[in-house]
């Protein structure tokens, strides 16, 4: 999806206009408002703007809004939240329920052109009728109802005088085709539901498969494209566009969905582990919502550039989830700034060093971006540093501190732990330690190296504050079309809480604000749960990561 890397979208878009099937490019992204959107939904929307953007065209954002148990004004607005936050602007913004008329008016025209009938059959009943993939349906005992008798039905449902399942409007196209979809489908339904739009107007809504191809060519797409389990419904979308005597003709074009390892790409699983609690919202930082990674920090040119790296074909493969976290490494090594935090702290004194005695050190704010300049930190008698940066007994090549041994203070001297504190039950709690003031950082010391670096902040300036570090929400990827229940693979360890200190300059951090923290990885100050008297930061990404392009 690099601008002028082909693929197979764009070569039948350039034959296209290169022969006059087509003189412009229309695409749309067209989502359900019934729920918040998800990676996959971002590589729809990378696809259908960034294609249509590379032959001047346009595209529009339209809500696919015709069932409205499920719709809710929040969807509406979270997703075209997402689609500016990714980095696009639509040209027309629509919903399904403006073309409501133009829907039941065009369901009248099959009606009366013999190519649409009112079917009493219960649900279950047009399930067995249907047939199986090896066997043919057959023909509901309703088929042959007449126009006149067809058209008043339809209107009293209309009218509001069935209940919700006595009756639907079916295609009358072929129930022995090899293609189920085929098989008479339901184009309406009987739901006495209030809508986020129309409000009471209609007790009828139009099924997808048939508002679709309408709403497409009302529009004036001329390329539809979406994922490839629609590849079996084209033969439907295409009968629709004819049979209705729609002036326009969209053409609909698939592509592989896009999944990722160690996460669920379903609205409907999503929504249950919102439901049901597992997580925080649809905007939780473990989820694979857009909303979800914003929070979690990732930014929205390290998703469009993962999105473009998954590239643009028919197959559906699963992606490494951790090619995600690739790109937003990538992203935010020259942004981010550098800092020190400690999450889960063990004070250390420093004996020899002067009891009201502060010094200023001096850091750089990003060593691979000099031109975010320096900043200052402060160093005192007592500092913090991790627990897991000690050992009382510790194995060969452990080169941290522990009784008797030499470490670098990032920034900052060489201490050397001298005595460990403990409490009544054995508990270390404190650590008594020497300076060398001759081994300043940047004072060019050579005296003698050490192999341990440490951080450290400092005890008597630190700044509080709470770190959310995650693992993975779904322990293994799965074939979604399992009857295994993924609420099984749901990761009891997902999110881990700890009370840590930042370096004192970092204060007064703001929402959103990136940082990459000494040893510990990327973090985002959570827009959620921090307040200005104590930051939240959820932990994007570690450090360093396997994965290889």
């Amino acid at each position: 999806m690099e601008h002028n890397s082909s693929n197979f979208i764009k070569s039948i878009i350039k034959e296209d206009l290169e022969t006059g099937k087509r003189d412009k490019v229309v695409t749309r992204f067209p989502p359900e408002p019934n729920g918040y959107l998800h990676i996959g939904h971002a590589k729809s929307i990378v696809i259908n703007f960034e294609t249509a953007d590379e032959f001047n065209g346009k595209t529009n954002l339209r809500f696919d809004d015709t069932n409205p148990l499920k719709e809710d004004t929040e969807y509406v607005e979270a997703i075209k939240e997402d689609v500016k936050w990714l980095g696009y602007d639509w040209d027309g913004l629509f919903f399904a329920s403006d073309y409501f008329d133009e829907m039941y008016n065009r369901a009248v025209l099959l009606i009366k052109k013999g190519k649409a009938y009112v079917c009493d059959l219960t649900p279950e009943e047009i399930r067995e009728y249907r047939g199986t993939l090896t066997e043919p349906g057959k023909d509901s005992p309703y088929r042959d109802r007449s126009a006149d008798e067809n058209l008043d039905l339809f209107e009293r449902m209309k009218n509001g005088e069935f209940e919700n399942g006595s009756k639907v409007l079916r295609a009358k196209i072929d129930m022995s085709s090899p293609n189920i979809n085929l098989r008479d489908p339901i184009i309406y339904r009987v739901s006495h539901a209030t809508h986020h739009n129309t409000g009471d107007k209609w007790c009828i809504y139009p099924m997808y498969d048939f508002a679709h191809p309408i709403e497409d060519a009302l529009e004036g797409i001329t390329h539809s494209l979406c994922t490839v389990e629609f590849e079996d419904h084209r033969p439907l979308y295409e009968w629709v566009l004819e049979e209705c005597e729609m002036a326009e003709k969209p053409q609909q074009i698939e592509f592989g969905r896009l999944n990722i390892t160690n996460a669920v790409m379903s609205k409907r699983k999503l929504k249950q582990l919102v439901d049901e609690q597992f997580v925080d919202g649809w905007d939780d930082p473990r989820m694979p919502t857009v909303s979800g990674l914003r929070r979690r920090g990732y930014t929205p040119e390290s998703i469009r550039q993962f999105v473009k790296e998954t590239g643009v074909s028919k197959g559906s493969g699963i992606v490494d989830s951790a090619m995600l976290e690739h790109f937003v490494r990538e992203d935010l090594k020259l942004k981010a700034p550098r800092t020190m935090g400690v999450l889960k702290p063990l004070k250390v004194v420093i004996t020899n060093y002067p009891e009201n005695g502060v010094e200023m050190l001096d850091a750089e704010i990003n060593p691979e971006n000099p031109e975010m300049g320096m900043r200052q930190i402060p160093f005192s008698r007592e500092i913090y540093v991790e627990q897991d940066d000690f050992m009382e007994d510790p194995p060969k090549k452990y080169f941290r501190l522990f009784p008797g041994n030499e470490v670098r203070l990032k920034h900052a001297y060489f201490i050397k732990c001298e005595e460990v504190i403990k409490d009544a039950e054995g508990n270390v709690i404190e650590l008594h330690c020497t300076y060398d003031k001759e081994t300043k950082s940047g004072s060019g010391f050579t005296g003698r190296k050490v192999k341990g670096t440490i951080h450290w902040v400092d005890a008597k300036h630190a700044v509080p504050a709470e770190f959310r570090l995650y693992e993975p929400l779904i322990l293994d990827s799965e074939d979604e079309n399992t009857d295994k229940t993924f609420l099984d693979n749901v990761n009891e360890n997902s999110l881990e809480i700890v009370q840590g200190f930042i370096e004192p300059n970092m204060k007064d951090v703001q929402a959103h604000d990136k940082f990459q923290f000494f040893r510990h990885g990327y973090f985002n100050v959570d827009p959620k749960h921090s307040t200005s008297e104590k930051a939240v930061f959820n932990r994007i990404v570690s450090l360093k990561s396997s994965f290889k392009l």
